[in-house]
C-alpha cells in the first residue's frame, strides 16, 4: 500500500518480502503469524522522534524501511550521535526488556515505517516463542560488539586520518554487496556531524581542510 512520505507500507508481517533476509523478522510461520498479530504498522516523516531518552518503555519499534538516528545527551544539552539504525532492527530492545527508561533517543531521518509492539505483548510474545527470544540475544549481542567497535575507534585512534580510515572500513564492510565497490549516501547535516560519534567524518569534505588532508592520506595508503 502506498501511504504518506512515498512509502511503500508493508502491512503484514506474513507479506514482508524482506522477512527471511532479517535477523529478527526470519521466524517459524507460528511466530510470524503471532509477530504479525500483536504489531502495529505506521509511517513516519524525517524529523520525527519514536522514544526519547529517560522514557519508560512502552515497547519496542521493528525498523522495516528508513533509517534512524540513535543519540544520547548531556546534563548540559550535548548530543552524541552513536549511529544509525538499518532495517530490520529492533530498536528500544534493551530497555523493553529490561523495564529501565530508553537509554537513547530515536529520530527519523528519512522516511520510515517502523513498526511498534507494545512491552506486554512483545515480552509475551518472546515467553511463547524460543526461536524469537534467541534473535533477540543475537541482536543485543552485535549491539555489544558494535560498541565495542566504536569505542575502539574513539580511544585508540591516534589521528583524524586513522579515525577516517577505520570509518570507511567499517562503512564498507556493514555494506558490502559483492560488487567491488560501495556507493553510500550520507544524509548527515552539518549539526549531526558535530553531534557524531566520530566527528567531522560525516562532514562534507569541501570547505574542511583537515577532513580533505585526511582522505587525502587515506587515498595514498589504498595506493
Amino acid at each position: 500500500m502506498r501511504a504518506p512520505y512515498g512509502l511503500e507500507i508493508i502491512e503484514s508481517c506474513l507479506s514482508c518480502p524482506h522477512r527471511e533476509d532479517r535477523l529478527f523478522c526470519n521466524l517459524p510461520p507460528p511466530a510470524v503469524e503471532r509477530l504479525a498479530a500483536i504489531t502495529s504498522a505506521a509511517a513516519y516523516p524525517k524529523g520525527a522522534t519514536l522514544f526519547v531518552e529517560g522514557q519508560s518503555p512502552r515497547g519496542v519499534f521493528i525498523l522495516c524501511s528508513g533509517r534512524v538516528k540513535l543519540s544520547t545527551s548531556s546534563a548540559d544539552g550535548r548530543t552524541l550521535i552513536l549511529r544509525i539504525a538499518e532495517p530490520g532492527e529492533v530498536l528500544g530492545l534493551p530497555a523493553t526488556v529490561t523495564e529501565k527508561p530508553y537509554e537513547l533517543t530515536a529520530d527519523v531521518i528519512e522516511p520510515t515505517q517502523a513498526n511498534f509492539i507494545s512491552r506486554e505483548d512483545f515480552l509475551r510474545f518472546l515467553g511463547e516463542h524460543g526461536e524469537a527470544a534467541v534473535r533477540v540475544a543475537q541482536q543485543l549481542g552485535e549491539t555489544y560488539h558494535s560498541a565495542i567497535s566504536e569505542m575502539r575507534t574513539i580511544g585508540l585512534s591516534h589521528s583524524a586520518g586513522e579515525k577516517l580510515a577505520r570509518f570507511l572500513l567499517d562503512l564498507c564492510a556493514d555494506h558490502d554487496e559483492g560488487k567491488g565497490e560501495v556507493k553510500l549516501t550520507l544524509t548527515f547535516t552539518h549539526r549531526d556531524s558535530k553531534a557524531s560519534s566520530v566527528p567531522s567524518l560525516l562532514f562534507p569534505l569541501a570547505g574542511n581542510p583537515p577532513l580533505q588532508r585526511s582522505a587525502c592520506d587515506v587515498r595514498h595508503i589504498n595506493r
